[in-house]
């Protein structure tokens, strides 16, 4: 569905009917998702998708720092807008390639694993002498 016109505008109400494994809706930046068929092939689990579903899921799904991949996926899933004047006030993201807001967490998956490999080694070294 391309935003034009004839865009369908999901209301919260409708938002709110969709979160059931069965159907689940989910609100991404203002626009509306149709996540049912994705459930089993979801990496982390049909859990995390249905504990944001019938609200705002932008910030859940832009912290975890979803791939391109998962990101090209979302057009096909796409039901409409979110209405504007809905009680619930959808969070936007950055337009893509915008550098204002920088990937949340991206630095600490990287360097922990390799600050805990340098202390492990540093310790091995000093309290035996043999680097491995």
């Amino acid at each position: 569905m391309s935003d034009t016109t004839t865009t369908k505008i999901v209301t919260l109400e409708e938002l709110r009917a969709h979160k059931t494994k069965e159907s689940l809706y989910l609100l991404i930046s203002g626009k509306v998702y149709d996540c049912t068929k994705f459930l089993d092939e979801h990496p982390g689990g049909d859990e995390v998708m249905t504990a944001e579903a019938g609200q705002d899921a932008t910030e859940a799904f832009e912290d975890v720092g979803h791939s391109d991949e998962a990101r090209d996926l979302l057009p096909g899933m796409l039901i409409g807008n979110f209405e504007e004047n809905s009680e619930l006030k959808f969070k936007k993201t950055p337009a893509a390639g915008s550098t204002s807001k920088p990937e949340q967490g991206s630095g600490l998956f990287y360097w922990a694993p390799l600050a805990l490999l340098a202390a492990w080694f540093g310790y091995r070294f000093y309290s035996t002498g043999v680097p491995y």
